[in-house]
């Protein structure tokens, strides 16, 4: 039933009244949203494992949204995408778009493709020059083998072919790259340059195809028209680059004087600009996102202009405006107008012929280049992603009626096929190595040992959120001031990853071929909240520091971290616990986010060094340090019960003696009345020797007691050797964990200095990652306010590990099996 726009409300009177506000434009347009919003994320979250972008989540909720799936039920296509509400929707829609074509030009460095040089330039116009053919070709096919597709004139059908088989899409590429950390290697920078000159071109040729359809629609029109059209389209690039660049350096100029602080006027004004612009070019001729794109690229890349004015607009834009317009195409797309055998026949030829003209011409453009076979291969797949710029090119030409609906169908298809293909198969064929460690793996007491008694202390201390900063600090102020060492701190920013587009500018400022990259203060500077903290460290202390950032997907950000220990020759790793605790009166517990817990899982199995958790309950603090030097932790606590860790923990409670305000404690705990106690020091009841935890593992490593046990001792009496200040307390004690608990309850100790211990244990650990005693401490439970720093020493011979259910099954009945001499899986401490 044909509906009269002009009777249309924007809102109703409410339900009470009568009215359905599904009958009214903005309450439905709501609806729309949400609707939209809730399945785009949802899909997005199941792909994620698959570690594909976000577009493709978003294109398959538009289509499942459209008539080839839910719109199959009259019902609901009438009642929540009714045909009058569609010019609305993507009139919303466009507005995003607009927008967000503004964002790929600020994202789009043009002097990227200067430094992409020839071979940049010779992959695009390769990559460009063979599928527009092979789009040429199939054009030709289409037109006699789809019913309508004849009734459009040869040019701009064959144009629109041509751009969709040949485009790339540039903001899709970048965050393909951006999750397999190859954005900026040398493939990387090479894809991102020659996709840039693809992107313009493709514009380019877009400009020209919509010149030809308007041109042509309708015998009335002059055919010269077109011709006006391209030459009105060059005078205003050739004004955004004159006239506005210059006006824009300006305000870049003015704002790079405010630092973080940008007046208002100058955003409003340039999302004003953007408005102007879509609209100048829609004036022209060419379609309105042309003009935003170029105004994005008129807009300078240097100081922070640019990424303010993203940080602004990107999650309104990226988040909630643009998925409307994948909805709104999904409404147009009908996959069951793909009917027979001949109709997917020619979707499998549009595909195959895409791919293989994308991948083999710059295949040919890279070899020639004497790229090798492999990285020429990458290339190829890189440079086949579609995505969202491809159904950008396809919505212009249905709306142009260039394409129909069949048409239109299988080339959504082609692009959604060929986008997806691309991060499993990049991985398959081009995956180089990462995090593993090719040196020496170091410990702390490999710097005691040394011959060289000025070697670097070197601590890599990583920081996830500002709050990290003021524990991290005073714990690296209470180690700094050793007699033999050096020590020069190295600072992680650890940030996760986005499909923002701040992400990627990050990306491109904070890493090089591939990795995190350090750099020496320099005044002015420091823009990042975690930088600026520790370079007032740096300046009040006599610690080096250098700071970066590493921009991760949360699955590989163990890979940046364990390639920087093993590149900078790292001695420990300093990693914050993923709970943080505040004391507010009523002891609420902050629970940051899991994926940062299975980071540190990850960094203590495959760090190439000593590691510390840090479990922060206020260190540094004026309520836990209080008086005027509060940069210390005064009263450190070193618990000592033997084993590996507790030898580390031992030898970094040494260095913290050296500093002249800090006070330490090492209490040991020894066994009661020589071995008739052995073993069962820590035991608990039966009902609680199952681990809760299902990822702890735990050591399978044979290791001799009686080797062990020289080895603590030969450690005790170096420390009591070189410390003898040191207040120094043996316990004989019926329960360690009883003991433990006493210590902590005290109240007497700002930090608490622990070994791991990652051998069986029957104490059962909530947080694995911490080790028994770590976790006792940990426990909110038990009324503990003392900051805990776990330690594990690194030894590639505890590197084995299994899961704890079946090493406790193993230890049980080895223990009924073997005798106290016998070579026996170490427990995690001499007791347990």
């Amino acid at each position: 039933m044909p509906v009269n726009i002009t009777s249309i409300k924007t809102s109703s009177n409410g339900a009470w009244q009568g009215d359905n506000p599904l009958d009214y434009a903005f309450p439905l347009l709501i609806v729309q949203t949400v609707l939209i919003l809730v399945v785009s994320r949802f899909l997005a979250f199941c792909f994620k494992p698959l570690r594909q972008p976000k577009v493709i989540a978003e294109i398959v909720g538009g289509i499942l949204l459209g008539p080839s799936a839910f719109g199959r039920n009259k019902k609901y296509l009438n009642r929540i995408f009714p045909a009058w509400s569609a010019p609305i929707l993507e009139s919303v829609a466009s507005i995003g778009l607009l927008f967000f074509l503004f964002l790929v030009g600020l994202e789009l460095n043009l002097s990227s493709i200067r430094r992409g040089s020839k071979r940049a330039l010779g992959i695009a116009l390769a990559g460009i020059s063979l599928p527009f053919i092979c789009g040429i070709g199939i054009a030709f096919v289409l037109r006699k083998t789809i019913d309508g597709a004849d009734k459009v004139g040869y040019g701009q059908f064959l144009v629109f072919m041509g751009v969709a088989l040949s485009i790339t899409a540039f903001p899709v590429l970048a965050r393909i790259l951006a999750e397999l950390k190859l954005l900026t290697t040398d493939i990387g920078e090479i894809a991102m340059a020659a996709a840039a000159l693809n992107d313009v071109a493709a514009w380019i040729l877009l400009a020209l195809a919509v010149a030809l359809a308007d041109g042509n629609n309708g015998g009335h029109k002059n055919p010269l028209v077109s011709v006006w059209v391209l030459l009105s389209g060059a005078a205003f690039v050739t004004f955004m680059f004159v006239i506005m660049r210059p006006a824009m350096k300006w305000v870049a100029r003015r704002c790079a004087q405010q630092q973080d602080v940008v007046d208002e006027a100058y955003i409003c004004l340039t999302l004003a600009g953007v408005l102007v612009s879509g609209f100048i070019t829609d004036l022209i001729g060419i379609h309105s996102i042309f003009g935003a794109f170029v105004f994005g690229l008129a807009i300078p890349k240097s100081g922070n202009f640019a990424g303010i004015l993203i940080e602004r607009i990107e999650d309104f834009v990226a988040g909630l405006l643009l998925p409307l317009y994948f909805a709104a195409s999904g409404l147009k797309t009908d996959v069951a107008k793909i009917r027979g055998a001949e109709a997917w026949g020619l979707l499998a030829l549009v595909i195959s012929t895409a791919c293989a003209g994308k991948i083999l011409g710059t295949f040919a453009a890279a070899m020639m280049f004497m790229i090798p076979v492999r990285e020429s291969l990458t290339l190829g797949v890189l440079m086949n992603t579609k995505g969202l710029v491809e159904l950008i090119v396809l919505n212009i030409g249905k709306e142009k009626k260039v394409l129909n609906d069949e048409t239109f169908a299988i080339l959504v298809l082609m692009a959604l096929f060929t986008t997806f293909i691309t991060t499993p198969t990049v991985m398959t064929i081009y995956r180089p190595a990462r995090g593993l460690s090719t040196r020496t793996h170091r410990k702390l007491s490999d710097l005691t040992t040394t011959d060289d008694s000025k070697e670097e202390l070197r601590i890599l201390a990583c920081v996830h959120d500002p709050r990290n900063v003021p524990s991290i600090v005073t714990l690296i102020e209470s180690i700094r001031s050793t007699k033999n060492s050096i020590l020069k701190l190295f600072v992680m920013h650890l940030v996760e990853l986005t499909e923002r587009s701040s992400s990627i500018v990050m990306v491109h400022r904070v890493r090089r071929n591939g990795f995190p990259f350090f750099n020496r203060f320099r005044r002015g500077e420091c823009h990042d909240r975690v930088a600026e903290a520790f370079q007032g460290f740096s300046q009040l202390s006599r610690v080096m520091v250098r700071p970066t950032t590493a921009i991760s997907a949360m699955s590989t950000m163990h890979e940046d971290i364990c390639h920087v220990a093993d590149k900078k020759r790292i001695t420990m790793i300093i990693l914050p616990f993923h709970v943080q605790w505040r004391d507010e009166g009523d002891g609420l517990v902050e629970n940051v986010s899991q994926s940062w817990r299975a980071v540190n899982q990850r960094v203590l199995k495959h760090a190439p060094c000593s590691v510390a958790v840090l479990v922060d309950r206020g260190l540094g603090s004026e309520t836990q340090n209080p008086g005027p030097n509060s940069s210390v932790a005064h009263r450190v606590c070193i618990i000592f019960l033997g084993g590996p860790d507790d030898r580390e923990a031992l030898e970094l409670g040494g260095r913290i003696a050296e500093h002249p305000t800090v006070m330490v404690t090492v209490i040991r705990f020894v066994e009661k009345d020589g071995k008739e106690s052995k073993g069962e020091m820590l035991r608990l009841s039966p009902a609680q020797t199952q681990c809760s935890d299902p990822t702890s593992s735990c050591s399978t490593t044979k290791m001799n007691c009686e080797k062990e046990r020289e080895l603590d001792e030969t450690a005790v009496a170096e420390f009591r050797r070189k410390c003898g200040g040191v207040d120094f307390k043996e316990k004989v004690a019926s329960n360690v964990v009883e003991g433990v608990l006493t210590i902590g309850q005290s109240r007497d100790y700002d930090l608490i200095v622990v070994g791991k211990g990652r051998f069986p244990s029957n104490i059962v650990a909530e947080h694995a990652e911490l080790g028994p005693i770590g976790d006792i401490l940990t426990s909110s439970a038990h009324g503990i306010v003392s900051s805990v720093l776990v330690i594990q020493q690194h030894d590639n011979a505890h590197a084995e590990e299994a899961p704890v259910s079946k090493v406790v099954v193993q230890t049980e009945h080895e223990k009924f099996t073997t005798d106290e001499s016998s070579s026996v899986p170490e427990i995690s401490k001499d007791f347990v």
